[in-house]
């Protein structure tokens, strides 16, 4: 385990070397005593040999005033006083007055190689540099390159790539390619879901706070194999039967699809129940229906023993939705099917403008060869298992800690006022995330829920943990 801790940082020593030396950017601290104040009442993070140059741009209140006025009102900021957010390396992300936090949020799960990774920079200015766009309808080697590169990580016969601009867009391929194949409308996905904000993809999201009130239809929600607050526990196959209740009692009895995340994440970092997606997988293909994987927040070595979530639970779906980390930060998503699946898109004519850009493409193939070359599969691994049997710990110790879960680098904590009612700890989860970023760890928790979600793939300093107990 060491040696995957102290690859990108050297790990406990230079937390006691610390105590003698400034471990964050010196920019924007008005003086010495504020600095040696710092040093007392805070975490201190490890040497990190960069400094970010001065910010010389608008401040945070100036920026606010714009975004308030021309930008979506519906936008939300995760802390009291917003931050702003202007240079980014590796694990690290600076604000204007030079700051410098630990992102364990990494972009709600996009980061998947560190911010501003210098082999995914160079892949995608060089680039540019060559073509910025061109229509697919010409031959470029960036997306034909990448598609292969990524079909190699997928089992069985998923190998024929569509590339989207989001996860979002690619969800909703799928779901219109699942459709078109087996002539049904009816899908079923999970309660708990989320799986994007355009029309089917909100149809199959539920979560309240996710929907609009418009016409959402043809899609059924199952019961949610949630070991911590389901009916059945841990017991897979209990909440599977449900799926088939659904067909027997909500359809003709033949359906389109199922769609599922293998761990959900905006739902909070819900592991589905061992043994739920064999029986739910088997019951739906019965049904005539295709099983789709929506990988966006799972895939991409997070889960750190698989490349993605559904191989922790021995399935292989039919098609393969993903994004987030794909490009680790660039706008880009993919559908991965099988050939005969994509066959449907053939009988009209299926377009994307930017679907298979070429900047875009070439981050992608840079992010699978960064992820190989740093085995950050593995350091997701060995890194996530570490840092959950010490939140376990932790939870035997604080009665504030009703769960914790997941898997690699993809784990969540939920927090509770009362252990017994399992009773979401609202207000304090918010007090601890503002009291988080005070302590130089920026986190997350999705508004719906109140869940804390520390997931990303090149956290591999852990002086967060310490936060817990302060």
């Amino acid at each position: 385990m060491q040696r995957f801790i102290t690859r990108n940082a050297k790990f406990v020593g230079d937390v006691r070397g610390c105590l003698s030396q400034r471990c964050y950017s010196q920019f924007g601290l008005a003086s010495k005593k504020d600095d040696d104040d710092m040093m007392i009442n805070h975490p201190r993070m490890p040497h990190f040999d960069y400094s970010p140059p001065p910010y010389n741009g608008p401040s945070a209140d100036e920026i606010l005033n714009k975004r308030r006025e021309f930008l979506s009102p519906s936008m939300f900021y995760f802390y009291e006083k917003p931050l702003n957010l202007v240079h980014g390396k590796m694990q690290y992300l600076f604000d204007s007055s030079g700051r410098r936090y630990l992102d364990a949020f990494g972009g709600i799960a996009t980061v998947s190689c560190g911010h501003c990774h210098p082999d995914v920079v160079d892949a995608i200015v060089n680039q540019t540099k060559r073509l910025q766009h061109s229509t697919i309808l010409y031959l470029n080697h960036a997306i034909a390159d990448f598609a292969e590169a990524l079909a190699s990580k997928l089992p069985g016969d998923l190998k024929v790539v569509f590339f989207t601009n989001s996860g979002t867009e690619a969800n909703e391929l799928a779901i219109m390619m699942a459709r078109l194949y087996t002539g049904c409308h009816d899908i079923i996905s999970l309660r708990n879901a989320y799986h994007g904000n355009a029309a089917a993809t909100m149809s199959t999201t539920a979560q309240s706070i996710w929907k609009f009130n418009v016409v959402q239809s043809g899609v059924h929600h199952a019961i949610n194999p949630d070991p911590y607050r389901g009916l059945f526990g841990s017991d897979g196959e209990k909440y599977a039967k449900d799926v088939e209740d659904l067909i027997q009692f909500g359809t003709s009895g033949r359906v389109a699809a199922f769609m599922s995340e293998a761990i959900q994440g905006v739902g909070g970092i819900v592991e589905l129940a061992p043994g739920y997606l064999p029986a739910a997988y088997s019951t739906i293909r019965k049904a005539g229906g295709l099983c789709i994987a929506d990988e966006v927040q799972a895939g991409f070595a997070r889960t750190g023993i698989n490349f993605w979530g559904f191989e922790n639970q021995g399935v292989v779906p039919d098609i393969v939705t993903m994004a987030k980390g794909i490009g680790n930060g660039i706008p880009l998503g993919a559908v991965v099917t099988t050939p005969e699946i994509a066959q449907v898109l053939t009988h009209h004519n299926y377009f994307n403008t930017f679907g298979g850009n070429p900047v875009c493409t070439s981050a992608g193939l840079a992010v699978l060869k960064v992820i190989e070359k740093e085995k950050l599969q593995e350091n997701a691994h060995v890194v996530g298992s570490f840092l959950k049997e010490r939140l376990m710990a932790i939870k035997n110790k604080h009665e504030i800690i009703g769960d914790v879960r997941g898997r690699g680098l993809l784990l969540g904590v939920e927090l509770v006022t009362d252990r017994k009612l399992k009773t979401p700890a609202r207000a304090e989860t918010l007090h601890i995330m503002d009291k988080m970023k005070g302590k130089f760890l920026l986190n997350h928790h999705p508004l719906s829920c109140c869940y804390i979600k520390p997931y990303i793939l090149t956290l591999v300093y852990l002086f967060g943990l310490k936060i817990w107990e302060s």
